[in-house]
């Protein structure tokens, strides 16, 4: 008698056991009246579109908003505290402020979730931004004594630290385009503020390490871009391409390293670079060529595989934000099980990738192109502050309540006939499968 023929599995993609499922927020962009901060200063002279506002009302809604995450099935939040809040005035701390991120951080480890807390995320407080910035290596000792009065009063409640969020785009925004408070142009600037930055990253590094022997991993959220050239055999957009990977990806962990427990990346963009001129210059994908978000970024899933086999470095990696603008949440499903089907193929391919943060839970302020951008998996009316929870939430919550992509999933992005009445099909087996929901 021939061997029974082993049982085809369905669920092809696994992610390893213990792997983080959550998704990421960030205190500013959805708290609200935060008037002590750089930006609400900044905002005040735009059109009320572009003011934060109330944003999301966070700051009172917390706890709904976290009952969402544990009806969602994450097992992990990534959020930030706001230095302007603790310290609105130098050297005097509010201890009602402290009080109030003690309970938000007690709120979700009473409901079960690991936390990854982002120390600074883009904002100042006012006084810091009106003494120069991160252009001032005052700003380093302050920072580094902010953190050591937080901290303290938090540590208990927090298992993954970020220190830093996205240092490059901080000062591409504000030198470079020059779209965020504080801008101009200067590229000494650039060089104090990128050394000043990794100059706070390593000192809190080391406080948090030294305080804190049996501490929790530590690291940074780095925006990290892939590359490719636009013509396969051109040695100089290759060149190109090599010099925009090392300035982007890596230079930052280079000039910090040694200090990092784990990386963590958040990735949204892809380039090409095309050489027709005396330079090549970076072309972008139009929507009649390749799918694009709201925003007009390139969905490219591909390139956050290039990013996680290029920076994988035998320490942990985070993939602390992955997310889509946009109103269409059809296109949301295809960005998340296109995006996490690579991310698994570089698991399988020996990265050792241990979680995934989707931005956003919510809808929320994003910076200067204000309320327009629809990142949510949660839709937020800014009225009424009413939470109302996407489709492409419930499929993430599949994906998660099966800690990997089931093949009716893959289906849907393979673009096989039927794959829409199998995704609306699995819409409503997980609302029945659900009282929660």
């Amino acid at each position: 008698m021939s061997a029974p023929k082993p049982k085809h599995d369905h669920d092809l993609l696994r992610f390893p056991q213990g792997f983080l499922w959550g998704a990421a927020t960030s205190s500013y962009q959805v708290e609200g009246n935060n008037k002590h901060s750089d930006w609400w200063a900044w905002e005040q002279n735009r059109p009320p579109k572009y003011r934060c506002g109330m944003s999301c009302n966070q700051y009172e809604l917390y706890e709904k908003d976290f009952d969402l995450i544990k009806q969602l099935n994450h097992n992990a939040h990534r959020l930030s505290i706001e230095w302007s809040r603790i310290e609105p005035r130098e050297g005097q701390f509010d201890s009602h402020e402290i009080e109030h991120y003690k309970k938000v951080l007690q709120a979700l480890k009473d409901r079960g979730v690991t936390v990854m807390l982002t120390l600074w995320h883009f904002t100042l407080p006012l006084w810091v931004a009106e003494q120069g910035g991160w252009e001032n290596g005052a700003t380093v000792k302050y920072f580094e004594r902010f953190v050591k009065k937080i901290v303290p009063e938090i540590a208990d409640n927090v298992d993954l630290w970020v220190t830093l969020n996205e240092p490059g785009v901080y000062i591409y925004e504000t030198y470079i385009v020059r779209e965020w408070p504080n801008a101009k142009k200067s590229l000494m600037g650039q060089i104090k503020t990128f050394w000043n930055l990794a100059q706070a990253h390593k000192r809190v590094y080391k406080f948090l390490h030294h305080s804190f022997p049996a501490g929790k991993p530590i690291g940074i959220a780095q925006n990290v871009m892939s590359f490719e050239p636009f013509h396969k055999h051109s040695v100089i957009e290759q060149l190109v391409v090599i010099t925009n990977d090392l300035l982007t990806n890596h230079l930052f962990y280079f000039f910090t390293k040694g200090t990092h427990d784990f990386l963590g990346i958040n990735y949204y963009f892809h380039g090409r670079f095309k050489h027709e001129g005396l330079i090549p210059e970076a072309v972008s994908s139009l929507p009649q060529t390749h799918d694009v978000s709201d925003l007009g970024w390139e969905i490219y899933p591909e390139g956050i595989f290039d990013v996680l086999t290029d920076l994988s470095d035998d320490i942990p990696i985070y993939i602390t934000e992955c997310g889509i603008a946009t109103t269409n949440d059809d296109r949301r499903n295809r960005f998340l099980i296109a995006y996490l089907q690579e991310v698994a193929r570089a698991i399988k391919s020996g990265v050792n990738v241990r979680g995934f943060f989707y931005w956003s839970l919510l809808d929320n302020f994003e910076w200067h192109r204000g309320f327009d951008p629809r990142f949510g998996l949660v839709e937020v009316d800014y009225l009424t502050f009413e939470r109302q929870i996407r489709p492409s939430a419930l499929v993430y919550t599949d994906i998660i309540q099966h800690n990997g992509i089931p093949h009716s999933l893959l289906r849907f992005i393979g673009h096989t006939v039927g794959a829409e009445e199998v995704l609306e099909k699995r819409y409503k087996e997980i609302i029945k499968g659900s009282k929660k929901l």
